[in-house]
């Protein structure tokens, strides 16, 4: 008798141990009896009566998150492809709705995804799909919560994770803003030229009007020596124009002097006429005679000045 209890015990127990499961934390087991929906049974130890009751399936009931990349064209006839990633919840509430009334969820999502991306994005440029990404995103979440919520889903946040054209819309994107990179360099160089051009131009203009200040008070200091030289010369009985040549020759030989004083110079002066070089000695001659005139008229007056002070000495 005993022989055939022990097989009645074991099956026993295995009835009754597959009766006993467990629920990990952040999910919800669906229970059906015969097929039919009996409970849903939260984290932590439950019993269930063996064969007859079933679990149906398990709900996760933390946050997830589904990556959908749609590819749609741009209202200025670009390709581009978007990352497009939705995270949901199911609610605790509406468990039922979320297990019975879809088969696949993601499948669902995904569908809406495309939807409003495909109905968005033609409407914006390729520079307005990068600006208003953010509204993209706000489109997607409302079109998913209005359909959602219905089977028991919560879209807690949709995000637009990446957006990229076409390979060649691309390089010609990087080519522009090359070009415009450039274009700014240039500007810039361009003005920087200006201003040392400006710069140097005013410079110049200040130096050349310093040159002329110096030149006319040069010419006005050598008119004012030749106007003192020639009342010199005028009262030893020299004519002006006899000072006013004797003066030219003086200054010539005195330019003669200083051009020859500079070790390094190559500089010869010569007669460019062959009358010039007559002209020359005969204006040397003709200086060399006022200057001895110049000298015996000043010893002359020296004596008279000696013989009217001698008698006062006296």
């Amino acid at each position: 008798m005993s022989l055939y209890l022990i097989p009645l015990v074991i099956f026993g127990f295995i009835i009754l141990i597959s009766g006993i499961f467990t629920v990990k934390q952040q999910t919800s087991a669906v229970v059906e009896r015969f097929g039919k929906f009996l409970s849903f049974r939260n984290s932590g130890l439950h019993f269930k009566i063996p064969v007859f009751d079933r679990i149906a399936g398990r709900i996760n009931l933390k946050i997830q998150q589904l990556d959908v990349l749609v590819e749609t064209k741009t209202k200025d006839d670009v390709f581009v492809r978007l990352k497009i990633s939705v995270q949901f919840q199911v609610i605790k509430e509406k468990v039922y709705d979320a297990f019975y009334k879809l088969e696949n969820p993601h499948d669902q999502i995904t569908s809406y995804v495309f939807d409003v991306v495909r109905a968005e994005v033609p409407k914006m440029k390729l520079d307005d799909v990068f600006e208003r990404k953010d509204d993209i995103a706000i489109a997607v979440k409302q079109e998913l919560n209005e359909a959602m919520v219905n089977y028991g889903y919560d879209i807690i946040k949709t995000l637009v994770t990446d957006i990229d054209p076409d390979l060649q819309v691309k390089e010609a994107m990087n080519r522009i803003n090359a070009a415009e990179r450039e274009k700014v360099a240039a500007e810039y160089e361009a003005e920087a030229e200006r201003i040392k051009i400006v710069a140097k131009a005013r410079a110049e203009a200040e130096s050349k009007r310093l040159q002329g200040q110096g030149i006319a008070d040069q010419r006005r200091e050598i008119a004012r020596g030749l106007e003192e030289s020639v009342d010199v010369l005028n009262n030893v009985g020299i004519n002006s124009q006899e000072a006013s040549a004797l003066i030219v020759v003086t200054q010539h030989y005195d330019t003669l002097q200083s051009i020859g004083e500079e070790t390094n110079s190559n500089l010869i002066l010569l007669p460019n006429s062959p009358q010039a070089g007559s002209d020359m000695l005969n204006n040397m001659i003709a200086s060399f005679t006022a200057s001895n005139q110049i000298g015996e008229e000043m010893k002359k007056q020296n004596a008279k000045k000696g013989i009217r002070k001698k008698p006062d000495n006296e």
